[in-house]
């Protein structure tokens, strides 16, 4: 893919080609972002939200660290050919990148890269937070987000109660249980939340559900170890419309004032909030 020409939203849909590293623009690293594919054969998550921009598909081609690790060489070298920081290189891709049994010796590999060819870029983990319920895997990510790798695990939470988490997100893993878990991994590592903010079904988030929202962010956030609070909202299409849509920037707003309302009542000293629209 043409670095240079990778800002257009659409250019995520590569990943359902087959392609294992995908170099995009991303409003949310604010550049050039290159992305790790470890499902580039099927989808495969473990929630199916009603927002998400992955379409159900089956391909021939099979995740390889080779392939990987080229790929991201390619991509950074094409990239500074044209004098374009990267950003990020970012597991994401078609599903849970914490569900392939890949993903440990990738990530450590991808770290290799990015020390050797782009020093200045993060290393980031977008994760709907399952892979902590599992030993093995929270104690992979412990030591990840630490020294030499730095890796930074961006973690959903979309929900503050398990009403508007089984309507959002659509999964069948407790809500206590996942948040219980984002809970302990917040108070020894560092993470950045990301809530996606929209309305189901035409119905709006309602606001005992933004106030209880803004009452766990704050709980997770009190230790100090949260980064950053990303809110955003649906940009793209999904398989699900019209399930979920859009709404305006000002709703996008109210609630990143009700989480700094509740900070300051919680005496928390607050990450900052980052809003996409």
């Amino acid at each position: 893919m043409n670095t240079e020409n990778a800002g257009a939203v659409e250019n995520h849909r590569s990943r359902e080609e087959g392609l294992i590293v995908y170099p995009v623009y991303s409003r949310r690293s604010g550049g050039l972002s290159i992305g790790v594919n470890l499902y580039p054969d099927k989808k495969c998550c473990n929630f199916n939200c009603g927002y998400c921009e992955v379409f159900p598909f089956a391909g021939g081609v099979s995740f390889s660290r080779a392939v990987m690790e080229s790929g991201l060489r390619k991509a950074i070298a094409q990239a500074a050919a044209r004098n374009v920081p990267v950003k990020d290189i970012c597991f994401s891709g078609n599903g849970e990148p914490t569900m392939s049994p890949d993903f440990a010796p990738a990530l450590l590999a991808a770290a290799l890269v990015r020390d050797e060819a782009a020093a200045g870029a993060e290393l980031v983990v977008i994760s709907n937070g399952t892979g902590l319920l599992r030993e093995d895997c929270y104690a992979f990510l412990e030591q990840a987000t630490r020294p030499p790798v730095l890796a930074r695990l961006w973690l959903k939470l979309d929900a503050g109660d398990p009403v508007w988490y089984e309507k959002l997100d659509r999964c069948d893993i407790g809500f206590e249980r996942l948040t219980g878990a984002i809970k302990k991994f917040s108070r020894r590592n560092g993470c950045v939340i990301q809530t996606m903010h929209c309305s189901v079904n035409g119905e709006l988030p309602p606001l005992e559900e933004i106030c209880a929202w803004a009452g766990l962010t704050a709980e997770i956030a009190k230790p100090g170890n949260v980064r950053l609070v990303q809110v955003y909202g649906k940009a793209r299409p999904s398989p699900h419309d019209p399930v979920c849509a859009a709404l305006p920037a000002s709703s996008l707003e109210e609630r990143a004032d009700a989480l700094r309302i509740a900070f300051e009542t919680a005496g928390v000293k607050g990450p900052p909030i980052a809003i996409y629209e």
